[in-house]
């Protein structure tokens, strides 16, 4: 049974660049197929969170200018799943606005920070 109160948050903001030159800032890791699978590190990264929580508890922390790829990758999701950063701060300052956002709408939500 999937508990209503749990959330993953997948961040997908960064370029990508250890990977240059497949991952370019327009497109970077997170949307590629690495494995050759059909499938993108992000789409990968979703598909194993939906055995935990419903697709409805997933958020997507991204940079604003990858958006539509996000929606692209995870047409299920809806827009306000997708929690937009105007520019780069690193990890810390992501989760933090991820669980201040998380406490407003569920005060009793515990999440997971994954990478994509």
């Amino acid at each position: 049974m999937k508990n209503s109160n749990t959330y993953v948050a997948i961040m997908a903001g960064g370029v990508g660049s250890r990977f240059w030159p497949s991952s370019r800032e327009q497109k970077p890791k997170q949307f590629l197929d690495i494995l050759g699978v059909g499938k993108s590190l992000l789409r990968m990264t979703f598909e194993r969170f939906l055995n935990i929580v419903p697709a409805s508890n997933i958020l997507i922390l991204t940079n604003e200018i990858y958006k539509d790829l996000v929606l692209e990758h995870l047409p299920e999701l809806s827009e306000n799943q997708i929690l937009l950063e105007p520019s780069r701060n690193n990890t810390a300052p992501c989760i933090a606005y991820t669980a201040l956002r998380l406490k407003v709408q569920d005060p009793n939500a515990v999440f997971v920070v994954a990478p994509s």
